[in-house]
């Protein structure tokens, strides 16, 4: 089994600075603010705290407690400097590696990103067990996370998953689950993510990266949008590590509840309050709330209309809660864009639905696959003849 590994970087300061660097959660700006100067102050964080206060306008760079941070990094790296000389002076490679580790691990504490990549790749380079090269790995991947370095992330999630399959243990290997899920979740892919992340609902030790609420909850918000209706209640409602997270996150319960039980006037408001508490606040969710929330109304929609051949404008509206006019501006926009298998008949106040034949959708594809194969062909021979 790995040792303990602590949150370095505290991944939880990095969302404290962004939710003082979005103008629109100033409701959260003071507590936010005590948060996040309490968490500097604790990791002697002075080459982050330089930065951030001379990037956030609402957190003033206090000069006081900045010398005091530098004072301490000056000490205690020197401390690390002269245990690394000695080492080197007269101990062996297990030792030296010890030492680099630990200034390495001290320069990503602080949040000195440049110093602590290149320590952390020494540290790699010098480190000869397996168990710990891949931890330095996940490091690396932190901190990319920590300073929204997409490059860092990705090139050491392929060195983990490589030293992994050279024999990482089980812990590792979990923990690598949620590494590369919340990465997936980060660029959009959130049918992998979330397949990642129910892998891991039962085995999960990465606290490191995310407390296990955290975790399950967004697990629950991602895979009610991807899965199937039969799998999100095998695996989301009914999981016993979900169900009992959701007894003390009661919003995400009921909005998962909601969707799967049709109550869609419910829902709607569900979703509206998953927006405003869940997705615009959060660092990593926030660039996704539009398109998370569209296609969630989007597979409500769906949800409805595979039911019936053909349904009212005024029943769908109060289904949902909302206006005829706006049931339709809705519908109207989707159907437009191909994301809803209906058609409105304005004169009579209904909706028609028209499911494609799947036969007839392959069909059309292989026929496209065919034109494009033909059209390659012929400029291929046109190149050789």
């Amino acid at each position: 089994m790995s040792e303990e590994v602590l949150p370095i970087p505290n991944l939880k300061l990095a969302q404290l600075q962004f939710t003082l660097a979005t103008p629109e959660l100033a409701h959260l700006h003071d507590d936010a603010r005590k948060q996040l100067l309490a968490g500097i102050d604790t990791d002697q964080m002075a080459p982050w705290y330089r930065v951030i206060a001379a990037n956030t306008p609402s957190l003033k760079c206090d000069d006081a407690l900045l010398d005091k941070l530098a004072a301490q990094n000056k000490t205690e790296l020197d401390a690390l400097d002269a245990r690394l000389a000695e080492a080197e002076k007269i101990e062996g490679e297990s030792e030296i590696s010890d030492a680099l580790r630990a200034r390495a691990t001290y320069l990503t504490r602080i949040g000195d990103k440049d110093a602590a990549v290149a320590a952390q790749k020494l540290a790699l380079e010098k480190t000869p067990g397996l168990g710990s090269r891949i931890d330095i790995v996940l490091t690396l991947i932190r901190i990319g996370f920590f300073f929204s370095d997409n490059a860092l992330v990705t090139d050491n999630l392929t060195k983990a998953e490589a030293l992994i399959e050279e024999g990482g243990d089980w812990d590792r290997r979990n923990r690598l689950k949620v590494y590369q899920g919340l990465h997936l979740i980060s660029i959009r892919s959130f049918k992998r993510g979330g397949e990642l992340f129910i892998d891991a609902l039962s085995t999960f030790t990465a606290v490191e990266l995310l407390e296990y609420n955290d975790f399950v909850s967004l697990s629950v918000i991602i895979n009610t949008l991807v899965l199937q209706r039969v799998d999100l209640k095998k695996k989301i409602i009914m999981s016993p590590e979900v169900s009992q997270v959701m007894l003390e996150v009661t919003d995400l319960a009921d909005y998962t509840k909601s969707l799967y039980e049709c109550h869609y006037d419910k829902f709607f408001v569900a979703l509206a309050t998953l927006e405003q508490k869940f997705l615009l606040p959060s660092r990593l969710l926030r660039p996704h709330a539009r398109f998370y929330v569209r296609e969630m109304r989007i597979l409500a929609y769906g949800q409805l209309l595979e039911s019936y051949r053909s349904l009212t404008l005024e029943s769908m509206a109060r289904a949902f809660g909302v206006s005829v006019d706006f049931i339709d501006a809705e519908l109207a926009r989707f159907i437009s864009t191909g994301r809803l298998n209906c058609v409105i008949d304005k004169v009579h106040g209904v909706v028609e639905t028209n499911r494609p034949s799947k036969k007839n959708a392959r069909y059309e594809t292989v026929v496209k696959q065919g034109d494009n194969l033909l059209n390659s062909v012929q400029r291929l021979s046109k190149v050789l003849y």
